[in-house]
């Protein structure tokens, strides 16, 4: 039970951080702290103490570093989304506007039903080998959820041009966040399943043992997929992260370098081609290379970012202190911004690292996993973690273009936040599995049933 020790004086750590930084923001402004902190501090202390309870009973010998890591982005996040909501109730009222609802409330809302839907999927799903079973099922239901707005009329589906959204009575879900987890399923069954196929080379070019021409079949529907959802969706982030997905996990269930090297080559002929037949890929291109040439336009958020993040420096101008509001969906796209003015770049390396340890302890679990599926489907988790991070605080830092994706539970969005306590629940369930003493013991009656026991004789 020390990993449950461990666990709770981490998540105590996270509650106590984002309390203070709460109360920082309030200091900021008004030289008070406001009692709702004491509030907030509370509402996460109940959040968070209920996911502990639910790991303590159903999975005690899971890893102990990932929910607090988790518990410490959102709490962060949450204290973004208040602050972008006191400037945004300032200019209203500056401007004689009523103050608007603002969005911190409603993710905590998210992150309610996130905890909820966390503990509800360690209760039903006791062995995660179950989810194999499933993988037709699933690859069905990601597809639908994947291309359905792309077949819905604009006004259910399209925001700021991206037909990503279903958006109906008030009600907007993001279906891609849902999709990404049932495909990353099905890609480990399939993978589990297809491997001794997928790894036969027929041919040895430039030092690389080259897969069969029937082989590439998955390679290419899943690059077609990709540049579907691309042209019909015009969705550049969740076509990037879907394949990248797809090809890192054929890479470790095969550990072929030539597929990691062709998944390579049809990224960048598919880039090519977008950008050359796509109108909205060719801007996000141009922007990207220089978004200064059209700063009032078209350039304006990705140059506003840029000046946040410069005006932050090294240790950002304090929470409450910044202007993190002047930048366009500075609690969504750009929240990254939104740390790094505030924050500056030793707040933005300390985020960093936190993303960093989670996604280590993600690799972590799927290494220490004893069976194949497992450990792909841990894989793939971690990974989807890992490129989403990169995509947005690439796109935001100028590294990459701009592909619009969340950053996992920092940014505003329910879809994107419950997602990933599914994520943090399937790393758990699987890390369980792994550490614990039952599935151990199992294990040796197993290979003393087989044989595979190997018993040393001393001779005296």
């Amino acid at each position: 039970m020390n990993r449950r020790r461990t666990e709770l004086v981490l998540l105590a750590f996270a509650i106590v951080v984002a309390m203070a930084a709460s109360a920082a923001v309030d200091l900021a402004r008004k030289n008070t702290v406001d009692a709702s902190v004491l509030g907030y501090g509370a509402a996460l202390a109940a959040l968070f103490g209920t996911a502990h309870l639910a790991v303590r009973l159903l999975a005690p010998a899971a890893d102990p570093v990932l929910l607090p890591c988790a518990a410490l982005l959102n709490g962060l996040g949450l204290v973004i989304q208040r602050r972008l909501d006191l400037a945004a109730a300032d200019r209203a009222t500056q401007l004689g506007n009523p103050a608007p609802s603002g969005h911190a409330g409603q993710q905590l809302l998210w992150t309610l039903v996130g905890v909820v839907l966390f503990g509800l999927l360690l209760l039903l799903v006791r062995d995660h080998k179950v989810l194999d079973r499933y993988r037709y099922t699933l690859v069905a239901i990601g597809l639908v959820l994947l291309l359905l707005p792309s077949v819905l009329p604009a006004r259910f589906s399209e925001v700021n041009g991206a037909k990503i959204w279903i958006r109906v009575a008030g009600f907007s879900l993001q279906p891609s966040e849902v999709a990404k987890i049932c495909l990353i399923v099905f890609f480990a069954s399939y993978f589990v399943a297809k491997r001794e196929l997928l790894s036969l080379a027929t041919r040895r070019i430039g030092g690389l043992n080259l897969p069969r021409a029937r082989d590439l079949g998955p390679v290419l529907l899943a690059w077609a997929a990709s540049l579907g959802v691309l042209v019909r969706e015009k969705d550049l982030g969740s076509s990037l992260l879907f394949f990248g997905i797809f090809v890192v996990m054929l890479y470790v269930a095969t550990e072929r370098t030539s597929w990691l090297l062709i998944g390579l080559g049809l990224f960048g002929a598919g880039a090519v081609a977008a950008y050359n037949l796509f109108g909205h890929v060719r801007s996000r291109v141009d922007i990207w290379l220089d978004p200064f040439q059209d700063a009032s336009n078209r350039g304006y958020q990705l140059t506003q970012g840029l000046f946040g993040l410069a005006t932050g420096g090294l240790t950002g101008t304090g929470l409450g202190n910044g202007r993190p509001e002047t930048v366009p969906y500075a609690g969504t796209d750009f929240v990254f911004a939104s740390i790094g003015e505030e924050l500056g770049l030793v707040g933005v390396v300390a985020v960093l690292t936190v993303f960093a340890l989670f996604v280590a302890r993600g690799i972590r679990v799927a290494l220490g996993c004893r069976d194949d599926f497992g450990k792909l489907l841990a894989t793939g988790l971690a990974f989807s973690v890992a490129l989403q991070v990169f995509v947005v605080v690439g796109g935001v830092t100028r590294l990459i273009p701009l592909t619009g994706i969340t950053l996992p539970f920092l940014s505003y969005g329910g879809s994107s936040l419950v997602a990933n306590y599914v994520v943090v629940a399937l790393l758990l369930r699987i890390s369980d599995a792994d550490r614990s003493p039952v599935a151990r013991a199992t294990d040796v009656d197993d290979a003393e049933l087989t044989g595979e026991l190997t018993q040393v004789v001393v001779m005296r």
